[in-house]
């Protein structure tokens, strides 16, 4: 495959913003593969170099919380992740390219339509009546199941990974936010390299594409961390909708 410069004039800007929204309200993911399908890349090399992408920008906003991780949820938690996330790139892989471009667009919206509907009251804990703590066994159990089985979705897809740990860090384990979201961050670098590492080893990433987009989504983390913007998801909404828009009609009619 030939890099060109429409490929990078309609991926690196919305890698940019995806990396800025993801860091901000999270869902950025489901602005970043469509770029890469937009581009004109195969399902299978769009999720892989968006793999790559993101891996490198999740960094900047991981590192950011490492100060606030739960270390023995995230250590198991962690393998869990790479587990999974390796098995969901393996089965990836195994699907047909047409499999995979006929499941994307309704896997793109029901993911949408959960990250979108999230608000404060699924995430804050002084908006609901706070939880007693989990005994220490169970929140483990809990934390290791749900990093499995999400880690393997990353692996096969990908958006919304990082809004689904933090509601589940949050409802399930009974986590604090500040702690949920250092372990969420943490668990999804994980499954974000467990899944490439996956994808490198047998020739998917399109690394002239996914480099370049990679120092943009970078770029959008960083900025996007040093603001505190309220009503975030209402900021992303019509952004993320928009882009799905025109992926649905890509896929339809081109």
């Amino acid at each position: 495959m030939e890099l060109t410069l429409n490929m990078l004039l309609i991926v690196c800007p919305l890698v940019f913003l995806a990396g800025f929204i993801d860091s901000i309200a999270g869902g950025g993911g489901l602005i970043s593969l469509p770029a890469f399908l937009l581009a004109g890349l195969p399902p299978h090399t769009a999720i892989a170099t968006n793999k790559l992408s993101s891996t490198i920008g999740t960094t900047i906003s991981a590192a950011r919380l490492v100060r606030y991780l739960d270390l023995s949820l995230a250590g198991l938690s962690i393998l869990c992740a790479l587990l999974g996330s390796a098995l969901g790139s393996r089965l990836s892989l195994l699907a047909s390219e047409a499999l995979i471009q006929y499941l994307l667009l309704p896997v793109l919206v029901v993911v949408a339509w959960h990250v979108l509907r999230k608000n404060k009251k699924d995430i804050e804990p002084e908006a609901v009546p706070a939880k007693p703590p989990l005994p220490r066994s169970r929140a483990m159990l809990y934390s290791m199941a749900i990093s499995l089985v999400v880690g393997c979705y990353d692996g096969f897809y990908g958006p919304g990974t990082g809004t689904f740990l933090l509601l589940l860090y949050t409802g399930l384990v009974r986590l604090d936010i500040l702690t949920a979201s250092a372990n969420t961050k943490a668990v999804n670098l994980s499954s974000n390299l467990g899944s490439l590492v996956v994808f490198l080893l047998n020739g998917k990433v399109f690394y002239a594409l996914g480099l370049p987009a990679a120092l943009f989504c970078m770029a959008g983390h960083y900025l996007g961390s040093g603001l505190v913007v309220k009503n975030g998801t209402r900021i992303v909404r019509p952004i993320i909708l928009v882009v799905l828009a025109i992926l649905f009609l890509k896929i339809l009619f081109f």
